[in-house]
Formats: C-alpha cells, sequence, structure tokens
C-alpha cells in the first residue's frame, strides 16, 4: 500500500474539507488507491467508519482526521492576534460609519 507521489491531502486542503467526504477522497488523505480502500470497506478493515448511503461511501471528515491522527485544528497564536486586530478596525469603521449619520 504505498502512496504514489503528489497524491496526498495536505494539512490545508484536510482542514478544509466538508463534514463529510466521498471514498475517492478519504483514500487520497490516506495514501491509498480507490482500489484498495474498496478491498479494505470490503473486508472491514477501513480505518474510520464508513457510511453506505445508497450506492455511494461517505466517510465523516471528523473520523478520516482521526485515522490520520489528528484530533484538532491547531490554532496559532499569531492568527488569533491577527483576527483580533481584524476585527477591532472592522469595529472601528463601523462606528466611523455610524457617527458620520448621527
Amino acid at each position: 500500500m504505498t502512496p504514489r507521489p503528489g497524491t496526498w491531502l495536505s494539512f490545508g486542503e484536510a482542514f478544509d474539507l466538508p463534514l463529510a467526504v466521498d471514498l475517492r477522497t478519504a483514500a487520497r488523505a490516506l495514501g491509498l488507491c480507490s482500489a484498495t480502500a474498496y478491498k479494505l470497506i470490503h473486508q472491514g478493515d477501513f480505518p474510520c467508519p464508513v457510511l453506505r448511503l445508497g450506492w455511494q461511501y461517505r466517510i465523516p471528515t471528523t473520523d478520516l482526521l482521526r485515522a490520520l491522527g489528528i484530533e484538532e485544528r491547531p490554532v496559532y497564536a499569531a492568527d488569533l492576534r491577527a483576527g483580533a486586530d481584524f476585527a477591532e478596525q472592522r469595529n472601528r469603521a463601523i462606528e466611523f460609519e455610524t457617527e458620520d449619520y448621527a
């Protein structure tokens, strides 16, 4: 089960996934080809829970990330500061706009 070069999901791609993904995306995240992923499902050995919805398989993203060893999204202090600064600037701009109309 050696993944092909360039087929893995990056951290950014993994964190931007929707609530559930299709089997091809989950296989890519795990570094598997689709055929191997189907085989593991049929054997009951897929590394995370799989939902069968009609003819399609869906994998909950939280379970997929957990299988990859990613329990939580990393939070960086610099990002928090930048977000706080942005919110403060936005609030000042809104206050300034409302003062013009008062």
